[in-house]
């Protein structure tokens, strides 16, 4: 009787749900699931090929498949106009400055940590539009931001309540931390600019404005880290360029379009479960205690935060 209940509970709330929402759901989770492979092949990538030039790699693999997507669009679409310095802000704190921060952060500590951290994410990029474009901030979100800070702080000290041992032997979570504010300014700068036109457009552009930036770089650092190819490694370069940087782009769209910008984002935090997972069967890192509680922390803060947004 009781699994006859539970069945027409199921029947009804499918049906309320609807197609478009399973769908939605099914692609922001695809969404998140590329970007949490980023840093994984990101992180078992270091040896291999430098954090300039995966970066500058990545994103012209990204840029020739936006241009395509871009080929039908009207001509405004494909020429910065008057959003020309947003767009110069974006490419530079969200392109040439976020990925090789990452990309560097990830030489130094473990997926497992970088995607717990990457929870705080969103948090971080409310906080930088309150700041910098005066959306309000509830209640709500300042809590769920410190909290969130709370299991930042744990997954980094490893259960160590010594502050200067914290940050001395943990630089690649702090770059990590660094990179994701780097991501929330180009976040915040992207809405601004999404006002007035697409998001393909939005995002191919900031590509191409950072690729002078990124080209000499990674060419420059070919002295000190050149690249050590094999056809593994070539294959995860154009996985990265591919499926984080453009599927996972489109499908997090289309599945915000689907579910709402709250809808989605109660479901971003599947990102570092994600990664956690995936760096500890692929690449062997542990699993303590601290990644359990300061993850449930993390990704408890932001499905807390979202629900307002719901």
């Amino acid at each position: 009787m009781e699994r006859m209940k539970a069945g027409i509970l199921w029947r009804r709330w499918t049906a309320r749900v609807g197609e478009s929402a399973w769908i939605g759901l099914l692609l922001v989770n695809l969404a998140t699931f590329t970007w949490a492979t980023n840093m994984t092949l990101g992180r078992w990538l270091r040896e291999s090929i430098g954090p300039l030039t995966l970066s500058a790699l990545r994103f012209l693999l990204a840029l020739l498949c936006f241009a395509w997507l871009l080929r039908s669009r009207p001509s405004e679409e494909r020429r910065p106009g008057a959003d020309a310095p947003l767009l110069l802000g974006m490419a530079l704190a969200g392109v040439a400055l976020f990925a090789p921060t990452l990309y560097w952060g990830l030489r130094f500590t473990t997926a497992v940590n970088a995607t717990l951290i990457n929870g705080l994410g969103p948090l971080i990029t409310g906080l930088l539009a309150a700041l910098l474009i005066r959306e309000p901030l509830t209640p709500r979100q300042l809590i769920a931001a410190l909290v969130g800070l709370v299991g930042v702080i744990v997954v980094i000290s490893n259960g160590s309540l010594a502050l200067g041992e914290m940050l001395h032997g943990n630089i690649g979570d702090l770059l990590v931390l660094a990179a994701l504010t780097l991501w929330g300014i180009y976040s915040v700068l992207g809405r601004k600019v999404m006002a007035r036109r697409s998001a393909i457009s939005t995002t191919a552009l900031s590509m191409a404005l950072a690729m002078p930036l990124l080209i000499p770089a990674a060419l420059v650092e070919q002295f000190s880290f050149p690249v050590h190819w094999r056809s593994e490694v070539a294959l995860a370069v154009l996985y990265i360029g591919f499926a984080p940087t453009v599927l996972g782009f489109l499908a997090w769209n289309e599945g915000v379009r689907r579910l709402g910008p709250g809808g989605a984002m109660m479901f971003y935090n599947t990102l570092p479960i994600y990664g956690a997972l995936l760096g500890h069967f692929l690449l062997g890192e542990p699993l303590g205690l601290t990644h359990f509680v300061g993850g449930a922390l993390i990704i408890g803060a932001g499905l807390w935060a979202a629900r307002a947004g719901r």
